[in-house]
């Protein structure tokens, strides 16, 4: 279920809100490859199947930024802000890594609402991603987004 946030008031109101969770994805190594391309990482550990076999993970991994990456894929599908006369992603906190993505894992987001709090007229709202992975104890990433929203004013 997608949560709608229609104005300053109703995102102020939804601190500590469970987002619930993103629908589930399987991380392929042509994803993990394209990744490895647009950022110029090619480390083997993500990019060679057959050494990564044999190396600390058995398998090749997603790099750690492509699994935090995939926050902006999941958001969308947790929350949506109808209303807005501007969003902006603001930065991130609190990044962390604890378990590594093998390729053909499945991941999906879920979300809770840390903070929300007013800075004149828009509202910065700190919401904390996990990045789950399907049959794992310990989740691939999990980042503390912080986006900044202001809202078309109501007509009356």
């Amino acid at each position: 279920m997608t949560h709608v946030f229609s104005s300053a008031q109703a995102l102020l109101a939804a601190e500590g809100l469970d987002l619930g969770h993103s629908d589930w994805l399987t991380i392929d190594q042509q994803r993990i490859d394209l990744f490895a391309e647009a950022t110029s990482d090619h480390q083997w550990i993500h990019v060679d199947p057959v050494r990564a076999a044999t190396g600390p993970f058995g398998a090749c991994i997603a790099h750690g930024y492509l699994t935090q990456s995939l926050a902006n894929l999941f958001m969308p599908q947790l929350m949506r802000i109808d209303n807005m006369a501007m969003g902006i992603n603001y930065g991130s906190d609190r990044v962390r890594f604890p378990a590594p993505v093998k390729v053909g894992s499945r991941v999906r987001g879920s979300g809770q609402i840390v903070r929300a709090e007013l800075l004149g007229d828009t509202v910065q709202l700190v919401v904390r991603m996990t990045m789950d992975v399907e049959g794992q104890a310990r989740p691939g990433c999990v980042i503390d987004t912080i986006s900044r929203y202001t809202f078309n004013p109501i007509c009356q």
